[in-house]
């Protein structure tokens, strides 16, 4: 048998900061985020070697820096990478680590580390970081030879993307970036995905034949546009209706008639009661986790209603509920097989309906009190956005609004922390732009998230892109008082907040600032923070009484069944709030 030829490789002696650099392009690594730290320093140098080839991009906050890595992986599927400093910036990073673990989203991060011979005396800035990730991440790892880069950057690639997606923690110890050695740069190697067993997929096909009320839950990461098409076609083909996982909800084009919305946080009580009457239940790629599973209390625990649960990471399969089927595959591959499948003979043209039928009912704008109307601005909102528009979200109450009355279609993208972690949408709206430059790109924050991660905003000025960011402003911490008028109606302690005037913060940094306090302001406002060409912030100002969609304050006290032993005490008025001469202005 004739040899594979040998791939040819460079051997030259270089520095191992240089060799990470070029290790991370021969990797196919094209986006390094980045707060700088002296403990890393001989690697920043080399990559100002490949920067024709490596887009640095100098963040002001650890966490906003690994967001933004996180959110390119989760819109590419592909890695990228996040380098911070020992110590205080690797716990600051960890947020985002936590974030990609739990989204299965791709992404790598590197950590400064100590000199060798400063080992456990608790030296300045000492971690173990193995023991510090461990639990949040899919693989770490310390390189203490520079022989040894790209051979651990390889692995931690493959790591990274295969199966279930997720993080790798990697920390590169002080003195070997400074090392001299000769070895190759390893490229990326292809690694075959899972396929679904044929007798699964026989089995499946045999299982919705029998179905009267099929329903399908859509989730999971690093669905290819190919991947997309073919789960549609499949789901559609068959007519059965849809629904998305917890902040998912762009895995399918909610414009089809058979999308019948998201399950998670703030799902409508309508369809919860019909996802208990399904008969079969076909999860695919989602994990079934807590925000979905309404507490682990959806369905039945022992599969008394029948579950084909698809998903990369066989550990996931049945790892709460006993599925009556379970389908170990990559969800692009598994979703092409299933396109392939005959179509059954659906008999559940009027179940399918009757889902659909909800999702536009709860669209339907009710008249809530106030001058400012959340929902018809989401509603105007859609009819804005560009056909491959990505929308970001933060963690809180106010997501609420974009998830129940607008409907992503098929190119558009939604993306958010499942793992509920407030600070992320301005990172990942910044990240975004720079990874999508000519999409428009929209983050929405409460205050509450704003003031933890908003600074982010100057990163997009630095490198020259103009995400939108809606604020959505209650002067308050939204769900946490949510939860404390349930538990104890009028005593609020700890959930009230004084804000800034975002629109002045924005202009501060040469943006363009938008206040909305009526519904009629709000299109016009949008319309021109995009004719502005700028990073721009719109701050909604929203009703404190109207804590949910589907709640007011009022509402819960009663619900409680506890009569509050007091009134709520008001949060206190944003500063500039009472001085502003008109709302929805541009200022300047």
């Amino acid at each position: 048998m004739a040899k594979t030829p040998q791939r040819q490789s460079r051997v030259t002696a270089r520095m191992g900061g240089r060799i990470l650099a070029d290790t991370l392009v021969a990797q196919g690594i094209d986006h390094v985020f980045a707060v700088p730290g002296e403990s890393y320093l001989d690697v920043l140098d080399g990559l100002y070697d490949v920067h024709k080839s490596l887009k640095l991009v100098t963040c002001r906050f650890e966490a906003g820096a690994v967001n933004m890595a996180e959110a390119y992986g989760k819109l590419t599927g592909r890695p990228a990478a996040a380098f911070v400093t020992r110590g205080p910036g690797a716990c600051h990073g960890a947020i985002g680590v936590h974030v990609a673990m739990q989204d299965s989203t791709p992404m790598l991060l590197f950590v400064g580390q100590i000199p060798f011979d400063e080992t456990d005396r608790d030296s300045f800035q000492e971690v173990d970081y193995r023991k510090m990730f461990a639990p949040l991440a899919k693989w770490v790892t310390q390189i203490d030879q520079a022989h040894r880069i790209p051979e651990l950057v390889a692995h931690a690639v493959d790591v990274a993307t295969t199966g279930r997606p997720g993080p790798v923690v990697i920390a590169l110890s002080e003195e070997m970036q400074k090392h001299i050695a000769e070895v190759p740069d390893l490229p990326r190697v292809p690694v075959s995905v899972a396929h679904p067993d044929p007798a699964a997929m026989e089995k499946m096909h045999s299982m919705l034949a029998k179905a009267q009320k099929p329903l399908a839950v859509l989730g999971g990461s690093c669905w290819s546009a190919e991947g997309r098409a073919a789960i549609q076609e499949f789901l559609s083909g068959n007519n059965i209706p849809v629904t998305t996982g917890f902040r998912r909800q762009a895995t399918f084009d909610g414009t089809q008639n058979n999308f019948a919305g998201d399950l998670g946080v703030g799902a409508d009580p309508g369809l919860l009661g019909k996802a208990r009457e399904a008969d079969l239940i076909l999860a695919i790629g989602t994990r079934l986790g807590e925000a979905v599973t309404q507490g682990y209390t959806l369905f039945d625990l022992a599969g008394a209603t029948p579950i084909i649960h698809v998903h990369p990471d066989a550990s996931e399969i049945g790892r709460v509920f006993r599925p009556a089927l379970g389908i170990t595959a990559d969800l692009n591959a598994f979703a092409k097989h299933a396109r392939a499948m005959e179509p059954v003979r659906p008999r559940w043209a009027a179940w399918t309906a009757e889902l659909r039928s909800l999702r536009e009912a709860q669209r339907a704008v009710p008249n809530y009190r106030g001058k400012l109307n959340v929902a018809q601005a989401m509603r105007e909102l859609e009819e804005m956005m560009e056909p491959d528009a990505i929308v970001t979200t933060d963690a809180g109450n106010f997501a609420g609004w974009a998830t129940r009355f607008l409907n992503f279609s098929e190119d558009q993208r939604y993306i958010g922390p499942t793992n509920g972690a407030m600070g992320y949408a301005v990172p990942a709206a910044v990240g975004a732009k720079i990874a999508f430059p000519d999409r428009m790109v929209i983050g929405m924050v409460g205050d509450g998230g704003f003031m933890m991660t908003g600074q982010e905003i100057a990163t997009a000025f630095h490198h020259g892109v103009a995400p939108i960011i809606l604020v959505f402003n209650n002067q308050m911490y939204g769900t946490i008082r949510m939860h404390q008028e349930r538990n104890y109606p009028g005593r609020v302690s700890g959930t009230a907040l004084t804000n800034p005037d975002f629109a002045k913060c924005i202009e501060a940094f040469g943006g363009h600032g938008e206040v909305v306090t009526e519904t009629g302001d709000f299109a016009p406002a949008f319309k021109r923070a995009v004719a502005s060409g700028k990073p721009a912030v719109i701050e909604l100002r929203t009703d404190p009484e109207q804590i949910t969609t589907r709640a007011t304050i009022a509402d819960l006290r009663a619900a409680s069944g506890k009569p509050p032993a007091k009134p709520a005490a008001k949060a206190k008025r944003t500063p500039a709030a009472a001085t502003r001469a008109k709302p929805a202005k541009k200022r300047g």
